[in-house]
């Protein structure tokens, strides 16, 4: 089943709209708007540079770390039920619900990734120490041997 596409800016209006309810009663500390507004503003980045890949891709790191800093945010600040108004149930909801829409959204940003011409590879230089260039093919010269200076002439005098 083909999920609908899903434009950019709504995911962050929603993400938006669900923060700002979030941090209605101060309930949660400031780290927790900093750190998803700042998210959302690299989420406008994307938006605003829709060929780059670098802006979508820390959109996407952003949306991914910010899930682990708002299970955080949330299991420390969450309130005991003696003080638990009517306000801050609302608020802390928000979050709550921000938080589940959170990996939809990362599986939504990921396909506009893909989209725009990114690959998933996971390299950390250690298997691929070295290139195949087996099928490497130089388009600027016809023959391959000339590439390489030839042993048996002398070297030329240094100026």
């Amino acid at each position: 089943m083909e999920l609908p596409a899903v434009s950019l800016k709504a995911i962050i209006l929603v993400h938006w709209l669900l923060t700002v309810w979030g941090c209605m009663n101060y309930m949660l500390p400031v780290s927790y708007a900093w750190g998803n507004f700042c998210v959302l503003a690299v989420g406008i980045w994307a938006i605003v540079q829709r060929d780059s890949l670098d802006a979508i891709t820390m959109f996407l790191a952003g949306l991914l770390l910010t899930v682990l800093t708002d299970i955080i945010h949330i299991s420390i600040f969450y309130p005991s039920h003696d003080f638990v108004s009517d306000a801050k149930r609302f608020s802390i909801g928000m979050a709550i619900f921000s938080l589940l829409l959170k990996p939809v959204s990362c599986y939504l940003v990921y396909r506009m990734y893909r989209e725009r011409g990114g690959e998933y590879t996971f390299n950390i230089g250690v298997a691929s120490a070295g290139q195949d260039r087996s099928s490497y093919e130089p388009i600027d010269q016809t023959d391959v041997s000339a590439q390489w200076p030839s042993t048996s002439k002398a070297a030329q005098p240094p100026y």
